[in-house]
């Protein structure tokens, strides 16, 4: 990043966009105090600041929403959104009445009735997590709130909420930096419209000046054709359907407070989308599947012969990989290399008799790496430096390597930026188009629809139906999504 120079209004959203690894996370976290830069100034109302550390900052009345969550998961919700602001009630203990009413309050401000203030962290989804990543910060009352992708893991009806709260943040005068990949949201929300590139900020104007190609074309370097890609995309998927070969069925699937007599069937060479709001299940029929929380009762077939995964490391033996949603958590070697991250799961296959042939190794990793085009300085550097987006492709390198034959992936474009996504979109298509049968969960309809050849619809841990390409659209899915679907049955 070099010779960034930006400046933030009160009561003005000022969204800041670019591919992953341009720097806007690392700009955000030298403004909260997270980095120091080498060279330059930061300015807090007309005086010059140096900003030590996040405590700081918090000091100064910034606030921040991390890309990647923040939360001490052994700690209740409300704890984790007053820490730092604990009340006492004498004796220098915590009024744990006092912070339950205050994270209430916030959640209610979100529009969040459904979790509890008194669940442990541990317990919620990455969704719910991100919600309370998103209160902890309000809880401050800051007057610069830093939103890093902090609609990347919600739902429609909850971004829509979040977006609703911005603009009544920005009414009482509040200043947002919103970091987005969603054009869509930051051409609804923004007053202003920065972007990066490679460090350099390139374009930084009001939002009515420009268009959302003008934006995708300053952020890549390059006119990016999204509706062509995306026209491909759906060209290459229309009129298949995999094809007869069953290579995966589940039967009444179950586990207690999570999903239900789950049942479907996946064919060679098909994409099977998964779509439902916050709590359907989704996320957690795959991780049962996987090995990662096996399932009270069901039955699992893999190629015509019952399977029982009690760890993933036996999925992958049979030949199955997963990207999950939460791949900070369970899929990354956070302090371990970008090479180490992609080679894992193929060690086997880069020996040299008994031992690892480290120059197949690097090769095998650089060759993913060029393939998926991930920014970095060399395969050795620690995967945690990494941007989200590039975090996300070293996982997904992860899987390519070994060729699997059932790939499951939970929201594979999660904090990735458009010209990423369309990428990671013609490799799904490319996938399935040479005999590798996906589950595919996402949160994004028009995601599913482009992609998918069937999806299956889940509304609070039962599949309500599984609909063809022919059949789904956005409105069919929320009706099932939302369970409306019985209540006008009902009430005929």
């Amino acid at each position: 990043m070099h010779n960034v120079s930006l400046a933030f209004s009160k009561g003005e959203v000022h969204a800041l966009v670019g591919e992953n690894g341009a720097g806007k996370t690392t700009l955000m976290n030298i403004l909260y105090g997270v980095y120091q830069p080498d060279a330059g100034e930061v300015w807090w109302k007309g005086s010059k600041v140096r900003i030590g550390n996040p405590l700081e900052a918090q000091r100064l009345g910034i606030g921040m929403i991390h890309q990647e969550r923040a939360l001490l998961p052994h700690m209740t919700v409300a704890e984790n959104i007053c820490m730092g602001r604990l009340p006492s009630r004498g004796g220098g203990l915590v009024d744990f009445r006092k912070i339950n009413q205050e994270a209430s309050r916030v959640l209610k401000l979100l529009g969040i009735t459904y979790i509890a203030p008194t669940v442990l962290v541990r317990s919620l989804t990455p969704s719910e997590r991100q919600l309370v990543e998103i209160a902890k910060v309000l809880a401050g009352e800051p007057e610069l709130i830093i939103m890093d992708e902090p609609t990347a893991s919600l739902t429609v009806e909850e971004s829509q909420r979040l977006l609703e709260v911005v603009r009544g943040l920005c009414e009482k005068g509040v200043a947002i930096i919103y970091i987005s990949h969603r054009m869509d949201e930051v051409f609804k929300i923004a007053d202003v419209i920065s972007v990066l590139r490679d460090g350099h900020v390139v374009c930084s104007s009001k939002r009515g000046e420009l268009t959302p190609e003008e934006v995708i074309t300053f952020m890549v370097g390059r006119e990016l054709k999204t509706r062509d890609i995306g026209r491909a995309v759906i060209e290459q998927r229309q009129g298949r359907y995999g094809s007869d070969e069953i290579v995966l069925s589940v039967k009444n699937l179950s586990k207690r407070g999570k999903f239900s007599n789950v049942s479907f069937e996946l064919r060679k060479s098909e994409i099977l989308g998964f779509a439902g709001l916050v709590g359907a299940g989704r996320s957690e029929v795959m991780e049962a599947i996987f090995g990662y929380d096996p399932p009270d009762s069901g039955e699992i077939y893999f190629k015509g012969t019952r399977v029982k995964f009690s760890r993933p490391v036996e999925a992958v033996k049979c030949g199955i990989g997963m990207v999950p949603e939460d791949r900070k958590g369970m899929a990354l070697f956070s302090e371990q290399s970008v090479q180490d991250n992609i080679t894992i799961v193929n060690l086997k296959g880069l020996r040299k008799r008994f031992l690892l042939d480290r120059r197949q190794e690097k090769a095998c990793a650089e060759q993913f790496v060029s393939y998926l085009r991930i920014k970095l300085r060399n395969v050795r550097q620690k995967v945690r430096y990494l941007s989200g987006g590039n975090q996300q492709k070293v996982v997904l390198a992860r899987w390519l390597a070994i060729k699997p034959e059932i790939l499951i992936l939970d929201e594979p474009t999660h904090g990735v930026d458009i010209g990423a996504k369309l990428e990671i979109y013609q490799l799904i298509s490319e996938l399935a188009a040479k005999g590798t049968s996906i589950l595919l969960v996402s949160s994004e309809l028009p995601e599913l629809l482009r992609l998918c050849d069937r999806i299956v619809v889940m509304y609070k841990g039962r599949c309500m139906a599984t609909l063809s390409r022919q059949e789904a659209t956005e409105e069919v899915i929320m009706t099932y999504a939302t369970n409306q679907r019985s209540v006008k049955e009902y009430n005929k």
